[in-house]
């Protein structure tokens, strides 16, 4: 073995050295100094290898896989203390496979034999057969106990009382394998028929107790649906005849059985064979991971309906064993053993190992506190856990919370619910979790509903259980630190104190709170709030004074929402409205900005001379800057219609925008928005012939709507084209369509005008957009054009719906007027402005 020669080779480091020293000095250049100089080398590279190693275990002992090089290269030098460290290093942050197991306790049993090695080995076997459930495993466990125990050698009472109790332990984990459980029973009937033959003749009474023992086992397997079965019917036959009985050995009658016996067999059997396909299935090695995962939850849900939980357990452990990492896996078993299961040991013993092996998903910490709990472990224990959950790293936040709130509720539940034989919990356990869980949550759960709830629930358990007014209300004063600008935090402060009849103290929360900033409707909510509290608890001086410090309150609020709602209604009617003086709108808008972004007490500070004057002044001032607003407007629109009436006399000048004709074009539709001329390219390179691609986006937002066009080089790549419709790009099924340049009136006139239109460059890919002027939707007015590029629309053609922007152009052909260079002379920016305040 290699572990024993590394390890002769450090017992014995004098005599290699003096030997190679030797022949080094007697032939430098003899083949024995080669083989030296390389030994070095390698030696040299392992060292540096071990080095880097172990420096990156040090700063990541997460790591999985430096554990395992770690371990490797180790046992390959020979460095035995080392490598022992290095194993229980891994081990204490990761499960070890089986094969590492066995592998360790197999190099352990080589150093040497004596009790202190026996002792060592045997507590590896243990530990490891609760990490997986392995068959070889248990075999080698059981083997090793047989071969090296000296008890069970010498078959002596104590011995043979500690083999059969791993033997059946064994069985309870491993004996409804439904594939290699066998191993187990028969390693268990070999095991006794040893001590059957170490009985003397003579002693009868403890031989027919002995050949009753090995009977019993028999009849115990042939109840439990394995792979072979038949054959250990087979085998118990030929066995029963050895013992004297007349049976036909060979024969796969039941006749002779004991009725009980052949009963047991044959259901044991129907279950074997209802079983033998989905064995095959998981039994596959020519398939992914995500199908024999499948094929694992499959027979699991077969298993269920069957109705046997520990057949279920078992399958769930070896589904286990071949995914450890799974987490829905893990959370599936867990789930169904809190449902099912009412032994908290075992179901401890999973918890254990689900958090080993999934140590970040915190939903298996929760139900590991909540297990724990259920089976009446101790505080320190669960106190443990609790604190060792901390140290996961989880995706969300609300998987912290969830794990304190967890914590919270099990401290209150054993105060609250303490049986004698517990110790009396002090609610200071309960004061430091919530105040661990807003010092740790706080700065990335401000002003979340998360953080008022946990705050609450805090506040109402320094009542109940702490019997503490002042905590609950630091509790809300802690609160209103870190989300003071949340109105549901002052809502519930002043509820709780008037709850408890304490009408002052919610009347002094009110008089703090109502003059506060909050978002949406949130300031005028506190204020109708704080008058009816008034009507309900207060004196008619307590409801005047809330009158007088109200109502000014609602006025600066309503004066400071005016221009926004102004704004707002403006941008609603600008949706109607042409988009060029839409477009105007929202320069305006910028324009008011920094006047929009003022502070209330800016605007109080503006407005106190025209408080005191009364509200019609108010409306005065409002209607004067409407009236200043509305001329800023319409100057404005002029300035930038001339920029854009300017820009397209240039466009049309310069040819800068391209004309096309959809000779052999495709239309596409329900295109994802996201999608690019890179994706369409990609999804039309089995069709080829793609000669250019334009994606329609919105003249303003320049976002994509959803449409494009591909033009091919012949009918023969457009028809391949058109075949591909329906099928999906980035999550959407396309529409591919015919772009047809000739189209039919109704009436039978054909229309052979040429169909044409034209692009111009918009988006940061570089991606053309389509401005097609006959894609309008119903009741919108579309965009005046200078003379040299209007298009006149064909009036035989009626377009009606909502949505006919979404129509392909050959269902939208119009006769367009071919325009000369020169037809018409420009007009100058004067002479638009002229028209546009004419109009």
């Amino acid at each position: 073995m290699e572990m024993e020669d590394n390890q002769t080779q450090i017992q014995n480091p004098e005599d290699i050295d003096a030997s190679n020293g030797d022949t080094i000095a007697q032939n430098p250049k003899s083949p024995v100094s080669s083989d030296s100089d390389a030994d070095s080398e390698d030696e040299s590279q392992q060292t540096d290898e071990l080095k880097t190693l172990e420096a990156e275990l040090s700063t990541n002992p997460s790591n999985y896989y430096p554990h395992v090089q770690y371990i490797k290269l180790l046992r390959k030098m020979g460095e035995i203390e080392k490598l022992r460290q290095a194993r229980e290093n891994m081990n204490a942050v990761f499960p070890l496979t089986p094969a590492m197991w066995q592998e360790w306790a197999k190099d352990e049993a080589s150093l040497s034999i004596g009790a202190e090695v026996f002792s060592v080995v045997e507590k590896l076997y243990e530990r490891g057969v609760l990490d997986y459930l392995s068959i070889p495993l248990w075999c080698d466990y059981l083997n090793y106990i047989q071969e090296y125990n000296p008890s069970v050698r010498e078959c002596s009472s104590d011995g043979i009382s500690k083999a059969r109790n791993i033997f059946e332990r064994a069985l309870t984990a491993a004996g409804l394998h439904v594939a290699e459980g066998h191993k187990i029973w028969e390693s268990y009937r070999e095991f006794e028929q040893a001590l059957l033959c170490t009985i003397e003749e003579a002693d009868t009474k403890a031989k027919e107790l002995q050949v009753q023992r090995i009977r019993g086992i028999f009849h115990r397997q042939l109840s439990v649906p394995l792979l072979n079965l038949r054959s250990t019917f087979l085998a118990y036959k030929a066995w029963e005849v050895e013992q004297g009985n007349v049976l036909d050995a060979e024969s796969n009658d039941i006749d002779g059985i004991p009725s009980h016996v052949a009963s047991a067999y044959q259901k044991a059997m129907e279950m074997c064979n209802a079983r033998v396909q989905h064995e095959e299935q998981i039994s596959k090695e020519d398939i992914s991971e995500i199908e024999k995962l499948q094929n694992f939850m499959n027979y699991l849900k077969f298993e269920k309906s069957a109705g046997d939980p520990a057949q279920v357990q078992v399958l769930y452990e070896r589904a286990i064993t071949e995914f450890p990492i799974s987490n829905d896996l893990w959370l599936d078993y867990t789930r169904y053993l809190d449902r099912t299961l009412k032994v908290g040991n075992v179901v401890r013993d999973v918890y254990i190992r689900a958090t080993r092996n999934c140590p970040c998903v915190g939903e298996l910490w929760v139900r590991y506190l909540l297990a724990l709990e259920r089976s009446r472990a101790s505080e320190k224990e669960i106190s443990g856990v609790f604190e060792k959950s901390l140290q996961c790293t989880f995706s969300t936040l609300e998987e912290y919370l969830d794990l304190f709130l967890t914590r919270v509720d099990s401290l209150r539940r054993r105060i609250l619910f303490v049986n004698e034989a517990e110790d009396v919990l002090d609610y200071s356990k309960i004061r430091e979790t919530f105040q661990f869980a807003s010092d740790y949550l706080s700065p990335q759960l401000k002003n979340s509903d998360a953080l008022l709830h946990l705050h609450a629930y805090w506040s109402r358990l320094e009542l109940n259980l702490g019997n503490d007014l002042v905590a609950a209300r630091g509790v809300w004063e802690s609160l209103l630190k870190i989300s003071g600008s949340m109105l549901e935090a002052w809502q519930g402060y002043i509820a709780m104190e008037i709850e408890l009849g304490h009408i002052k103290e919610a009347r002094s929360i009110y008089r703090r709170c109502y003059c506060k900033r909050f978002p949406g409707t949130g300031s005028e909510d506190i204020c109708h709030s704080w008058l009816r509290f008034e009507r309900e608890f207060g004196t008619l001086e307590d409801f005047d004074y809330a009158v007088q410090k109200v109502i000014p309150r609602l006025e600066e609020l309503q004066l400071y929402r005016m221009p926004r709602e102004s704004k707002a209604f403006a941008a609603s009617t600008d949706e109607k409205e042409d988009p060029i003086k839409k477009n105007v709108r929202e320069k305006r808008k910028e324009g008011l900005e920094s006047t929009d972004e003022q502070s209330p007490a800016k605007w109080q500070k503006q407005t106190t001379q025209s408080q005191k004057k009364g509200c019609e002044k108010n409306k005065d001032q409002a209607q004067i800057l409407a009236e200043v607003t509305e001329k800023e407007e319409v100057k404005a629109k002029v300035e930038k219609t001339d920029s854009i009436h300017e820009k397209q006399l240039q466009d049309s000048y310069t040819g800068r925008n391209k004309v096309y004709t959809d000779q052999c074009t495709a239309f596409i539709s329900n295109l994802n928005l996201k999608a690019n001329c890179e994706d369409l390219h990609k999804f039309f390179s089995d069709v080829g012939g793609v000669i250019s691609i334009r994606i329609l986006r919105d003249k303003f937002s320049g976002k994509s709507r959803g449409l494009a066009y591909v033009d091919f080089s012949d009918d023969e790549h457009l028809a391949a084209a058109i075949l591909k419709n329906k099928q999906m790009l980035l999550g959407k099924k396309l529409s591919i369509a015919r772009s047809d340049p000739k189209q039919n009136k109704k009436g039978g006139h054909n229309v052979s005008k040429q169909h044409t239109h034209t692009t111009g460059m918009s988006g940061n890919d570089g991606e053309s957009a389509s401005k097609v002027s006959n894609e309008t939707s119903k009741g919108s007015k579309a965009p005046e054009l200078p003379n040299s590029a209007a298009r006149k629309q064909d009036d035989n053609i009626q377009l009606k719906g909502k949505s006919t922007f979404l129509v392909p152009r050959n269902v939208m052909t119009n006769k367009h007027k071919s325009v000369e260079e020169g037809d018409e002379k420009p007009k100058s920016n004067d002479e638009f402005r002229k028209l546009f305040i004419k109009d």
